[in-house]
């Protein structure tokens, strides 16, 4: 199969921009949670007037990371603030890490509504286990269709050169869903890790549901960018358009019922009552109808997979421990790391000083999509350089990767000068327990072809993946881009992170080396200037540099000798921004710094 780099990247971005958000969290059977007792995590529950005021705080734009301190518990989102604080609550009636992550997870989808994130999306967790002292990995990620035998004829693509192509291209059809593992995983790690009664995770959520929540600017937004699709099935029209068939718009109240009738039914029969039960059946009938393979043995037959993490050595004392195949972002923050050692980024100065050093972390950041192209792309591309799995994560792979990129073997075209979401959640509890989630619906808000069963979305991730889902076999996991992990210094457990968009990648390199090179803390190394995914030219196959406004130096940026262009903050989320999110952990003192991203409503909590 033939994809030049050009392809690669326009499946990168949208493979990433739209994938991921972090978490901690899981379910319990019956009996359990009736052993356990009622806990009830529900906003009504909570100090007089902190519903209120987190929920304000969902339609305020951050432009410095949100940060919190403490010793009991802390949770980190990169957006979301009033799921953080349902998280915390979590924390705060003796849940511990995962049953946070998964509580804030929950109440993430139900706060976008379902846009970015779904609770049929995708998952992926990496866990620290303070107690045994062990790192697991659950991989909940999409499964392809079993029946899905000719992939490249799926339709549909995106691009990122106008709204247009952004909201898809060709006509919606059921061939572009596939099966996530979101609500599996919530039950599989809560199964395994959790301690409050597994109903109770699900208590925020239902009440945003039942509720209600403001609209604000940014899903006032989603809902304009979407409005025609959103109108084309009538059980989306009912659940996202007003009953006068008016469009939703800044101010009012939305409500979502039947998301609250169906989060009270997993809540009390788990995972399988979407997985093969009622509402599995509605959903293989609406992906038929709409001329899609799925049926209900692809839901049955889905499992999360746990593993080992992927664990390498880095600098001065730091290992990271992350995600394992078949994840493939983890052998990319690994092998980015090492390049930039390679490379001389860390001791010298910080690329945001240095034109010469910023250069070089875009040619290493650019290297992501290197996973995404043929073996024999790859070899074409640097002659002699062994890009297996095993062979990625070696400092001598990436003294010998550099040394071709320093002589001019370049990944993607930089256009010279001359003379374009998901969620993520991190938490750490007082014990030491850290979790760090990354979670998404892997499309552009809710996909072209709109389906939503009783309030939950179904995205549309294959309109954009053929090539990927053509690699795999029939009914396999699709491997995914998140870069989330645990860092340790000097074999103890430091810092959990998570991160998602289309600059995942960059947004990950940086802050790994801003902490571990540069000596930041968690908040000092979001709020440090950061470089997006670049743009490309879908004609010319051409990248550009891109940089939030105002945050560097022109002539900075013109020393780079890359073509650059500043992206308003307003237009990042879609603009290839990358977002970070950790909770740092002193293990003297036992203090949790907590920071979220420095845009957007993220926020950071701790107690």
């Amino acid at each position: 199969m033939n994809i030049d780099r050009r392809t690669a990247m326009t499946a990168l971005a949208a493979t990433t921009a739209l994938a991921t958000t972090s978490a901690l969290g899981g379910i319990a059977s019956k009996a359990m949670a009736a052993s356990k007792g009622r806990i009830d995590l529900s906003p009504k529950k909570w100090p007089a007037g902190e519903y209120a005021r987190f929920m304000t705080a969902q339609g305020v734009d951050r432009t410095t990371a949100g940060s919190a301190k403490g010793k009991n518990g802390a949770v980190t989102v990169a957006y979301g603030a009033l799921a953080a604080r349902a998280g915390l609550e979590a924390l705060k009636q003796g849940g511990n890490a995962i049953d946070a992550a998964m509580t804030t997870a929950l109440a993430q989808v139900a706060l976008t509504m379902g846009a970015p994130i779904s609770y049929f999306g995708i998952m992926s967790l990496v866990y620290y286990d303070a107690k045994t002292g062990k790192t697991h990995t659950m991989n909940a990620e999409w499964n392809t269709v079993a029946g899905e035998t000719e992939p490249l004829t799926i339709p549909g693509a995106i691009d990122f050169s106008s709204t247009e192509a952004l909201q898809g291209k060709g006509a919606p059809s059921g061939r572009t869903a596939l099966v996530g593992g979101f609500m599996k995983g919530v039950e599989a790690a809560h199964k395994r890790f959790g301690k409050l009664p597994f109903a109770s995770l699900f208590d925020p959520a239902i009440h945003i549901a039942e509720e209600g929540m403001p609209v604000s600017e940014m899903l006032d937004g989603v809902f304009k960018f979407r409005d025609r699709d959103i109108r084309r099935l009538p059980e989306t029209k009912a659940t996202l358009v007003k009953p006068d068939g008016t469009a939703y718009k800044t101010g009012d109240i939305f409500k979502q019922p039947k998301l609250a009738a169906t989060l009270r039914a997993v809540a009390a029969e788990g995972a399988d009552y979407m997985y093969g039960g009622a509402w599995g059946k509605k959903l293989v009938a609406a992906v038929q109808a709409d001329g899609g393979k799925m049926t209900l043995d692809d839901l049955s037959k889905y499992e999360v997979i746990w593993a080992d993490p992927l664990v390498a050595e880095l600098r001065r004392g730091y290992s990271l421990q992350t995600n394992p195949a078949p994840n493939f972002g983890g052998f990319s923050i690994i092998e980015a790391q090492n390049l930039a050692d390679a490379a001389g980024l860390c001791g010298g100065e910080h690329w945001t000083k240095s034109p010469e050093q910023l250069k070089k972390a875009l040619e290493i950041t650019q290297l992501f999509g290197i996973s995404m192209v043929p073996k024999e792309a790859q070899a074409a591309i640097y002659p002699g350089i062994d890009f297996r799995d095993a062979a990625r994560v070696s400092k001598d792979h990436a003294a010998a990767l550099w040394k071709q990129i320093e002589g001019g073997k370049t990944f993607t075209k930089w256009k010279r000068t001359t003379p374009m979401h998901s969620d993520d959640v991190v938490a750490v509890d007082a014990e030491g327990n850290m979790a760090a989630i990354t979670h998404s619906i892997n499309c552009v808000n809710w996909g072209k072809t709109g389906i939503f069963i009783d309030g939950i979305s179904i995205g549309d991730p294959a309109s954009f993946q053929q090539a990927a889902i053509a690699r795999v076999a029939p009914g396999a996991r699709l491997p995914a881009p998140t870069e989330t992990g645990i860092l340790f210094k000097d074999g103890v457990p430091v810092l959990a992170f998570a991160s998602m968009g289309a600059g995942l990648h960059q947004r990950t390199f940086q802050g790994l080396l801003n902490v571990t090179c540069f000596d930041m803390t968690v908040e000092e190394a979001i709020n440090t200037p950061d470089f997006f995914m670049p743009s490309t030219d879908p004609a010319t196959g051409e990248t550009t540099l891109v940089v939030p406004e105002g945050r560097f130096d022109h002539k900075l940026l013109d020393g780079t000798g890359y073509a650059w262009r500043e992206m308003p903050l307003s237009e990042a989320r879609l603009g290839g921004e990358g977002k970070w999110v950790a909770i740092s952990r002193d293990p003297k003192t036992r203090e949790l710094h907590a920071a979220s991203h420095n845009r957007n409503n993220s926020d950071a909590v701790a107690f």
